[in-house]
């Protein structure tokens, strides 16, 4: 099935999320923020405990932490980590004895998240520019990846879960949440960078996306659907016809 030009699709991307974090109180066709944050399960006392920005400009589609079940000293990836909410929630999470890093291909992202970090005087996290298909991480080094509404963004699925493969230990956990479809869509869907910019375009069946997991050795333990809504007509009516709907998800990687 046809895919939108990589460039094209990126630049829409970069060009949406750029906005997102310099004008998180504009309208979009998504949710954005506190509300949104509350209504998707975030506790109270892990938003109160992180930078009020990040919290503003957080466009996720779920919630994840129950099932990353992070430790004190774990170390810890965000696959598109935006303005950082959820860098930061897992830096409180693991504490400063653990360390997370945030990686992300929108410089005024990257550059608002590494202002809130040190105004906040959070040290132990790091914003890395970088691609998800090509993480800037050696091998085998955190405990556990999490991503949050970004990797459907991507044509490359298979490439980027086969980095998170690469990047975590023995042992070590994927927990995600993101959106697939029940159905396939069309191509002229598929084919429209627009609607892979809106988080719809670029959305897998989610037989396919556990298989994607799964080929590159990673054991998924749990799914769970979230309560995550599209604003727009055009997003809804893919919600209605394609089964369009938000997932967390966790996976293992064997250990040794």
């Amino acid at each position: 099935m046809a895919t939108p030009d990589v460039g094209d699709l990126e630049g829409k991307v970069q060009q949406m999320y750029r906005q997102v974090a310099e004008q998180p109180h504009a309208s979009y066709h998504f949710e954005m923020g506190l509300a949104l944050a509350q209504r998707l399960g975030y506790p109270e006392d892990l938003l109160a405990a992180i930078p009020e920005g990040a919290v503003e400009s957080f466009a996720g589609v779920g919630f994840f932490f129950d099932l990353a079940a992070l430790q004190q000293g774990e170390t810890v990836i965000d696959l598109g980590s935006g303005s950082g909410m959820d860098t930061f929630i897992a830096a409180g999470l693991v504490g400063p004895t653990g360390s997370v890093v945030g990686v992300d291909f929108t410089r005024e992202q990257l550059t608002k998240a590494r202002r809130l970090a040190a105004e906040a005087g959070i040290e132990h996290v790091e914003f890395r520019e970088g691609r998800i298909e090509s993480l800037p991480a050696d091998d085998e080094s955190f405990d556990c990846v999490i991503s949050n509404g970004v990797i459907n963004l991507s044509p490359d699925k298979q490439r980027i879960f086969a980095e998170a493969a690469r990047v975590l230990r023995p042992g070590g956990r994927l927990a995600i949440a993101d959106i697939v479809t029940t159905r396939p869509l069309t191509e002229a869907i598929v084919s429209n960078a627009d609607l892979w910019a809106s988080c719809i375009g670029g959305a897998a069946e989610q037989d396919i996306y556990r298989n994607l997991i799964e080929a590159v050795g990673l054991m998924i333990k749990a799914t769970q659907p979230n309560p995550y809504g599209f604003l727009s007509t055009q997003a809804r009516n893919a919600s209605v016809k394609y089964g369009v709907h938000s997932i967390s998800l966790l996976a293992v990687k064997p250990g040794r």
